[in-house]
């Protein structure tokens, strides 16, 4: 009877949790229904097509950049043999821990005209004090290549893989009828990958039209600058979420387009037919340009950042690490731990009732939760911050406000963000678990909770450690969600950054700046490792 109640406890979990995550994304969404203001008129009349326009422009220009720069690097890793090939084959990962808003600060900080990078030309030419040798990157075109060359690495990594699984008869096949190599690569390679392609474009194309600290700082007019304005600025909560509605149906057509792209698209090859890749040696002209191919992208979202920002710290002899600098550090180690151990929690109980099979709702519950990475962190936090005023006002009815601009809502929107994260890492820990141990579990009359506290976690220990890990490293990161949701003089890395930017006070960003990359590589270990071990189909 005990077991029963409990199974039925954990049958429920799932959909409370499920209920709660997705509350401030339908209140966000009954803002259209709502009144239009003033303000909203004003914003219709006057930014909304700047709004529309610097969103589409930049979002196209960055999905072009990084299909470029990812596919091509991942063709050349995986079928050449090349200088610094073995480096650069994992290197490409690493913007993956540059932020886009601390490589649009380090940018700024280096061509601006008193940037580090005109001051030493100038100094080197003997030109005049204001000349600047650079072009200004505070604009669009600035915008989409500090995108591209932090957000490429997401169609590096699914297109390296889905190469790696490619059957070397197929390109064989093309040579044949007389193609050359690039023809292999865009009317063999591309389309065959294109399920995997599209997906990780749309994983760029999000992060693009959710980021707010690059276009800010670059003084750009997207849907995310509009909708911090115009709550802040405006002082006009209810025309925030409206936009914010309107950047969540903006993104909503990327989804239905990925959907649609990938729906029952299959491209494989017969294992009766598949013949391991031939990794092919270059020489000459030709080695050169793919090891410098490869390399630029990591000089530039990479070892060019990293090295502006070490030059900055050095250069005031670390001054800046002081104590609000390892108080803004504590904060923010301490909201990363409870979150992760939040989403793996969660992310283990959906798994382990998918694992029982209870009910098929709960892999429906699963995949909903892991929407909630793609919604951008600004969103989550207007909903969220609607829903606790409404729940101090109505539901605790006390007089002292206790939800709103408490650390709860920050906690709450980093568990929406990260849930895919730890999902991820527990449910392919799962895979490698055997159900006969489940099996032989039961016929010892192994109770639901013994089976997973005895059987399940310790197996799944790694998995958990990766998932605690790789969420941590996704909370230092964030911005949007916790600029508006902090608690009043509560600062994190990203926040003081972000605040030491804004003032133009590029050296004092260094320091935290540093300390998020320095977190953020947490995941680049993990992808190493895993693409040193998935180098399936290679003869050397």
């Amino acid at each position: 009877m005990q077991n029963i109640s409990v199974i039925k406890l954990w049958v429920v979990i799932p959909y409370l949790v499920l209920a709660v995550f997705v509350l401030p994304i339908l209140i966000v969404i009954s803002s259209i229904f709502g009144e239009w203001s003033e303000n909203w008129s004003h914003i219709y009349e006057y930014v909304l097509f700047d709004y529309i326009y610097n969103s589409s422009v930049l979002v196209i220009g960055v999905l072009f950049v990084a299909f470029i720069v990812g596919t091509t690097s991942a063709w050349l890793v995986t079928n050449y043999r090349f200088p610094g090939k073995d480096f650069l084959e994992w290197a490409l990962i690493l913007p993956l821990a540059v932020p886009s808003y601390i490589l649009a600060y380090t940018f700024t900080g280096l061509f601006d005209t008193y940037g580090t990078a005109n001051i030493m030309l100038r100094e080197l030419l003997n030109y005049e004090e204001q000349f600047s040798l650079f072009p200004n990157v505070r604009n669009l075109s600035g915008a989409i290549i500090v995108f591209s060359f932090t957000l490429y690495p997401y169609v590096y990594l699914v297109t390296r893989s889905a190469f790696l699984n490619q059957s070397q008869s197929m390109l064989e096949a093309g040579r044949l009828l007389g193609l050359n190599n690039i023809q292999v690569f865009y009317k063999i390679g591309i389309p065959i990958i294109r399920p995997a392609l599209v997906g990780g474009l749309m994983l760029v194309a999000m992060e693009t039209l959710s980021d707010f600290g690059a276009v800010e700082h670059f003084a750009i007019q997207t849907f995310t600058t509009g909708i911090f304005r115009t709550w802040y600025g405006m002082y006009d909560i209810q025309t925030a979420m409206q936009l914010a509605s309107m950047l969540l149906i903006f993104i909503g057509l990327f989804v239905i387009l990925e959907k649609y792209s990938r729906e029952n698209a299959k491209y494989t090859t017969k294992s009766s037919t598949f013949k391991p890749k031939k990794v092919n040696t270059l020489k000459g002209q030709s080695a050169f340009l793919a090891s410098a191919f490869c390399f630029i992208p990591v000089f530039i979202g990479f070892i060019l950042p990293i090295s502006e920002l070490f030059v900055w710290m050095y250069s005031y002899n670390m001054d800046y690490f002081n104590e609000k600098f390892w108080e803004t550090a504590t904060n923010t180690i301490f909201l990363g731990i409870i979150s992760a151990l939040l989403c793996s929690f969660f992310a283990l109980i959906i798994n382990f009732l998918i694992r029982l099979d209870i009910h098929n709702l709960s892999r429906v519950a699963s995949s909903f939760l892991s929407l909630g990475y793609g919604v951008p962190g600004l969103i989550l936090a207007v909903g969220i911050v609607q829903l606790f005023v409404w729940l101090d006002r109505y539901l605790l009815m006390e007089s002292e406000i206790i939800l709103t601009g408490s650390l709860i809502g920050l906690i709450f929107a980093y568990v929406i963000k990260s849930y895919a994260l730890s999902n991820s890492a527990i449910e392919s820990g799962y895979e490698r678990i055997s159900i006969i141990l489940d099996e032989s579990a039961r016929t010892l009359k192994t109770g639901n909770f013994r089976l997973l506290s005895k059987i399940h976690v310790p197996l799944l220990k790694t998995s958990l450690l990766t998932s605690t890990l790789v969420v941590i490293s996704e909370v230092v990161k964030e911005l949007p969600a916790t600029l508006i949701l902090r608690p009043f003089n509560f600062e994190t890395l990203a926040v003081s950054t972000y605040i030491y930017a804004a003032e133009e006070r590029m050296i004092q960003a260094s320091a935290p700046a540093i300390a998020i990359v320095l977190v953020g590589l947490i995941p680049i270990i993990i992808l190493t490792k895993m693409i040193r071990s998935s180098r399936i189909g290679r003869q050397y």
